[in-house]
């Protein structure tokens, strides 16, 4: 595996997520949000691949900072690159039309980019689980697991154990907001 380009990658994401936070109580820093899925792709997922995890930990750069496909390009070659704009929706649109296009386009994944979306939606779905934004209703949050159920059940099979991992925490999350757990 490539360290340095994970510690490149790291870096560069921690760089360009600097003065964002999480919509958590918390308001955690957002580059917690980028390790985790590369994290939960690499012990979960057993993924070894460096560009993969790389662009997990680069994912959300293209839609939520100032950061130019061209820069990622530049920084982190091609591929990386793609398996970022893979995942990335397209701000400039609605909300409603961005969720409805992400379940639409999650069949068209690539492998890579399906593992990134997983972890991420792991990711999202424990935060929602766990520490939700604080203007977050149960219902509002009922309706992100359902969405994001949504979005990985479009996708590729690709990797049963985060796909399992998937369902565990959606499931548990469910629990916890009904008062099961």
């Amino acid at each position: 595996m490539n360290n340095n380009l994970l510690l490149k990658a790291a870096y560069f994401s921690a760089h360009k997520h600097r003065d964002q936070r999480r919509k958590d109580i918390d308001a955690s820093p957002y580059i917690n949000h980028p390790l985790r899925v590369a994290i939960l792709l690499s012990n979960i997922g057993k993924v070894d691949d460096a560009e993969i995890l790389a662009a997990a930990l680069l994912h959300d750069t293209i839609e939520d900072t100032s950061t130019p496909p061209e820069e990622l390009e530049k920084e982190f070659g091609v591929r990386v690159r793609r398996l970022v704009e893979e995942v990335t929706d397209d701000k400039s649109l609605p909300k409603e039309e961005r969720k409805r296009r992400q379940i639409d386009h999650a069949s068209k994944l690539s492998t890579g980019a399906t593992l990134i979306k997983l972890g991420d939606k792991i990711s999202n779905v424990l935060d929602v689980s766990n520490n939700p934004p604080s203007s977050w209703s149960i219902e509002r949050r009922m309706q992100y697991f359902d969405w994001a159920e949504a979005v990985i059940n479009n996708c590729p099979k690709v990797n049963s154990e985060l796909e399992k991992y998937f369902r565990k925490v959606v499931n548990s999350g469910r629990a916890k907001l009904l008062g099961l757990i």
